[in-house]
């Protein structure tokens, strides 16, 4: 049994606006064994939220984990994936039914809410997306002025 723990976590600077992704995956000792900031685009939080999920689990798979831990600080997320929230919005269903399918692929899968300090790290991430995305924009905006 590979046991790793995922935390994740979405931004989105204007929700709508420009959004990132972060995630930090640990070993069953502690040990950070990946991380993840990326850039996806304009989006809500709440898609960000998702999309973060769905790309640390993949990572998981790829890492050859049978079980996961998942933390993560968006309620939202949280209770839709536990069946206290019914999955309403018609952005999202497509990103839950993905979900759901990716946790069918592991042995075991835990999900549990953590307060915002608890995935600083995961925050961190996904803020650095949006941050790198924006400084590319404005060095490639710089450079067609030069042109």
């Amino acid at each position: 049994m590979k046991r790793l723990v995922i935390f994740s976590d979405g931004a989105s600077k204007g929700n709508p606006g420009d959004a990132g992704i972060g995630v930090v995956i640990f070993d069953a000792k502690g040990i950070e064994v990946r991380t993840i900031a990326d850039y996806i685009g304009k989006t809500t939080n709440n898609v960000a939220e998702y999309t973060a999920l769905i790309r640390g689990l993949a990572e998981a798979q790829k890492l050859g984990a049978t079980h996961v831990d998942i933390c993560t600080d968006s309620e939202l997320l949280v209770r839709q994936l536990t069946g206290a929230y019914k999955v309403k919005s018609a952005n999202l269903k497509p990103l839950f039914e993905e979900l759901m399918a990716l946790l069918r692929a592991f042995q075991g899968a835990q999900i549990k809410h953590v307060m915002r300090g608890q995935n600083a790290r995961a925050d961190e991430l996904a803020n650095e997306g949006v941050k790198k995305h924006r400084q590319d924009a404005r060095n490639s905006s710089i450079a067609s002025d030069a042109e």
